[in-house]
């Protein structure tokens, strides 16, 4: 080994000729400072933020808020408690929420803002 670090994704390229054929944007350029500062799951955080994405439990978590706010029968609720199953499924375990009574709806709105 002739280098200090391995590049395993550089030498497959090398090896397959293709590695002066990339024109990446950016490249020979220095990563901004936030980047460097950040972890992983930071970097990837922000990179899926700015790309718009949401992830599935924050969708539900709006589909359960509009549907709270027409909820007026059991059958209703019983819908929305079948989301909120699904929603505490896919959430981090401290955002995870009760269900819903029908007797509750109104604090359960603000709860689900």
């Amino acid at each position: 080994m002739d280098r200090k670090y391995n590049d395993l994704i550089g030498e497959i390229l090398e090896s397959s000729g293709e590695k002066d054929n990339i024109n990446l944007e950016g490249t020979g350029k220095p990563l901004p400072k936030g980047y460097v500062q950040r972890d992983v799951l930071q970097n990837f955080q922000k990179i899926a933020k700015d790309a718009g994405y949401l992830p599935p439990w924050l969708k539900l978590q709006k589909e359960i808020s509009a549907l709270l706010l027409e909820a007026e029968t059991e059958n209703d609720i019983k819908k929305i408690n079948k989301k909120v199953k699904e929603y505490n499924a896919l959430c981090p375990v401290p955002m995870q929420k009760m269900l819903v009574r029908l007797d509750e709806v109104e604090k359960a709105r603000g709860i689900w803002e």
